[in-house]
């Protein structure tokens, strides 16, 4: 009896949180969460060499934020530098760092360490992507795309968390992808690559949330394809629901989520619902069948990779043809 009513309470507990959450989400829908101030704050950006890295560096720049970059480009890192420092950073500290391999990942943290001081916002934003089917990507390809997309996140996340538990203090950042909460074909390895680091990043959080170890703060943020060198031709089946991001907007999208320590951001919001269909037991039975009907490609500037485009009159299928882009021919 005693062990009923145990659980009875808990369950109330757990239903009572999460009527809190839902209020409290529903309340800054409507009223802008206060952001908080990052001047000061040390920021390691890990791919800021290029694209939405250097957009993100520029941002924190001006927000007078000390900045630490990371690039396996060191000529493209440099740059990134010096348009920080235009930008108003006071202080820049570039790296050439490969965040595919351990070694170096942990060697150039010491140096941040040492050099720099403790990281407080991590960002994981390096990515690459291989452009093939599964069958005819090479073994190193996938093992390149695991090793940069998700590996790099352990070795970060085990080279500067403990340096914010012993603070009380710190943001992890974690740049996934739409295709790291929904399978998109012809990017077989670049999808697990980002449900890896998706998941990782959420059990780190669930992780702290359970240590109470309040200070340490989570955003995991899964755009859906952005406009920047590693998707040049990538096309939309709905422009209107689902758009190729611009850099600036995603970038924007991302400092206020940081800023407003919110756990989760999608863009764009269309995300939301497709997630929510995907996890509705009603709509699984049909996904994999509903994604083979009509044919269609994507093109990349690469490659291109022939995959279907689920035109089916269900709802389900609706969402499962904008998951995949149009035909385009490059």
């Amino acid at each position: 009896m005693a062990r009923i009513l145990n659980s009875a309470k808990r369950l109330f507990i757990f239903l009572g949180k999460s009527l809190f959450a839902l209020l409290e989400v529903m309340v800054f829908a409507l009223i802008p969460k206060p952001q908080k101030n990052v001047a000061g704050e040390i920021v390691l950006i890990t791919g800021s060499g290029s694209g939405l890295g250097r957009l993100l560096a520029l941002k924190f720049a001006r927000l007078g934020s000390v900045l630490v970059l990371w690039d396996v480009s060191q000529e493209g890192n440099e740059e990134t530098c010096k348009m920080a420092l235009e930008a108003g950073a006071t202080r820049v500290y570039a790296y050439t760092c490969d965040c595919s391999r351990k070694e170096e990942v942990y060697r150039v943290a010491d140096q941040v360490k040492k050099e720099v001081g403790d990281v407080s916002i991590l960002i994981n934003n390096a990515g690459i992507v291989t452009g093939k089917k599964f069958l005819d990507c090479p073994d190193e390809l996938m093992e390149k795309s695991f090793d940069v997309n998700f590996k790099a996140h352990l070795w970060t996340y085990k080279a500067f968390l403990p340096a914010m538990i012993a603070n009380d203090h710190g943001h992890l950042v974690c740049i996934s992808s739409s295709a790291g909460l929904i399978g998109v074909n012809g990017l077989a390895d670049y999808c697990a690559s980002k449900f890896a680091a998706f998941g990782f990043a959420e059990s780190v959080f669930m992780e702290t949330f359970a240590k109470k170890q309040n200070g340490i703060k989570t955003t995991i943020v899964c755009p859906f394809f952005i406009k920047t060198g590693m998707f040049d031709g990538c096309t939309t089946g709905c422009p209107y629901l689902l758009p190729i991001l611009e850099p600036e907007y995603a970038v924007r999208k991302t400092v206020e989520a940081i800023l407003q320590e919110k756990p989760y951001l999608y863009m764009p919001r269309f995300i939301y619902f497709i997630v929510f269909l995907k996890r509705g037991e009603w709509t699984m039975p049909s996904l994999p069948v509903l994604l083979y009907e009509v044919p269609g490609t994507w093109a990349t500037d690469s490659s291109s990779l022939d995959h279907p485009c689920s035109v089916a009159t269900t709802i389900t299928a609706k969402m499962a043809a904008i998951i995949g882009p149009s035909r385009q021919q490059m």
